[in-house]
């Protein structure tokens, strides 16, 4: 087979190197074929990744920090190495695979995501672009291709507890915090440690604007919106903000049977009008803003005892800072006015704040390139749920690539998404990181 002919099968055009490996960089002919990933291989690493941590409802429980989640990291280390990539664990926990560019002095492209869930989660939040990532790695190896740019392959720790590793890496992750308890029971600081990392030497993973060429990551939509409109990719135009906040309502607590209903100080009572009244006020504006009351916990919680004390949880969540500011506003309002109607008080105490993340205009235009590159349907959406992807938006250009959720299920056993998707997905991210790569972001 003549050069130029084998050049062609793998799609690029670039020249050959020393050591017979191609050069990215220079424009592919527009009748090649793009380069492809291994489909097969990166279904069956997804199903092998789902045995650790497998609940009895088919999903999996691989907390952070537990030893399903070690077990399950380790797996990607050893899929790291069989890439050719060189693999070492930062002081926060994460997981850096590496491979070399042939240019010197260039930041890396990096690419990754998670593979810690939530209690009785599915196999595909995180996973899927995490091992996508060390798949894309590993095709470019198979078929020699060599970057300009040197490639990072990612696995974050603990993002389903509030983007640890990643918020470590953006140097927005107080010091406090490491004394907060995770899903698995263990302190953050000993989360850290169990994973291979120094909770004392956290610095030495910050990165900072300029360290990092640009960031992908792929990931389950974990809505319906790809699917119900039959489009294969998500072109996310940024991760919401996410503000979390304590609501305690205090009433008075008094015996059940004996005090009359016109005389009571019920703050379950005024909890349960916050609650209607939180889902109104988020309802009254158009948008795809969300408002959430998730937890709630009455005291002192005996049948015959008017509960004096309601502690609940309040989210909301939208890309515009501003609309989440004036709805707060607004719930705050009318909490009072709860309170005077119903002898209680209502007082809030916030909890963490996530600002907006808007992706890259300039990535979010390589994504739907590249999936248009390949025959895919494309639409833009927001994130409504938080990822790793914001906190690396702070620090260099950014895009999320999004793949269909059967259903728009995900944080259960019945996550699933097909493979053709997550090889369209995969496929994706190999062609963005391609084209990432011939491009200079200033």
């Amino acid at each position: 087979m003549r050069r130029r002919d084998f050049v062609r099968t793998l799609g690029w055009t670039g020249g050959v190197l020393a050591g017979g490996a191609l050069a990215l960089g220079r424009a592919a002919r527009a009748d090649a074929p793009p380069l492809r990933i291994d489909a097969a291989r990166l279904d069956g690493w997804l199903a092998a990744m789902g045995a650790f941590g497998r609940n009895a409802e088919g999903g999996v429980s691989r907390t952070a920090y537990s030893d399903a989640d070690r077990a399950g990291r380790q797996y990607v280390r050893q899929l790291m190495t069989a890439a050719g990539l060189d693999v070492r664990g930062d002081a926060a926990g994460n997981i850096l695979g590496r491979r070399a560019g042939r240019e010197n002095g260039l930041p890396p492209i990096l690419f990754g995501s998670h593979v810690d869930s939530v209690p009785a989660g599915g196999n595909y939040d995180g996973p899927l672009g995490t091992l996508a990532a060390v798949e894309v790695a590993r095709t470019l190896g198979d078929r020699g291709v060599v970057t300009r740019h040197p490639l990072e392959v990612v696995a974050w720790q603990n993002e389903e507890g509030g983007l640890v590793g990643s918020r470590i890496a953006s140097g927005e992750f107080p010091a406090r915090e490491l004394d907060r308890v995770a899903a698995s029971g263990k302190a953050i600081r000993d989360g850290i440690t169990f994973l291979g990392g120094d909770p004392a030497a956290l610095a030495s993973a910050q990165r900072r604007r300029g360290d990092v060429a640009a960031y992908l990551e792929l990931h389950v939509e974990q809505g319906d919106t790809l699917e119900r409109a039959r489009v294969d990719i998500g072109v996310v135009e940024g991760i919401v903000g996410i503000w979390q906040w304590t609501v305690t309502v205090d009433g008075f607590a008094n015996h059940a049977g004996t005090t009359p209903m016109d005389r009571r100080q019920d703050a379950l009572l005024s909890a349960a009008r916050f609650i209607e009244m939180v889902n109104r006020v988020v309802r009254s504006e158009p948008g795809r803003q969300v408002g959430t009351v998730g937890q709630i916990r009455a005291e002192p919680g005996a049948p015959n005892v008017i509960p004096g004390r309601v502690v609940m949880s309040l989210e909301l969540r939208d890309l515009d800072a501003a609309k989440v500011a004036r709805l707060y506003g607004r719930i705050a309002d009318e909490s009072r006015a709860i309170g005077r109607d119903g002898g209680t008080t209502v007082a809030f105490a916030p909890i963490t704040e996530h600002a907006p993340a808007p992706t890259d205009p300039r990535m979010r235009a390589i994504i739907a390139d590249a999936a248009r590159g390949l025959g895919l349907s494309t639409r833009a959406l927001p994130s409504g749920a938080g990822h790793d992807a914001q906190e690396m938006a702070r620090i260099a250009p950014t895009g999320m690539i999004f793949v269909p959720s059967v259903g728009g299920i995900s944080h259960s056993p019945k996550e699933f998404t097909r493979p053709r998707d997550c090889a369209n997905g995969a496929n994706v991210l190999l062609q963005a990181v391609i084209a990432v790569d011939g491009r200079t972001f200033t």
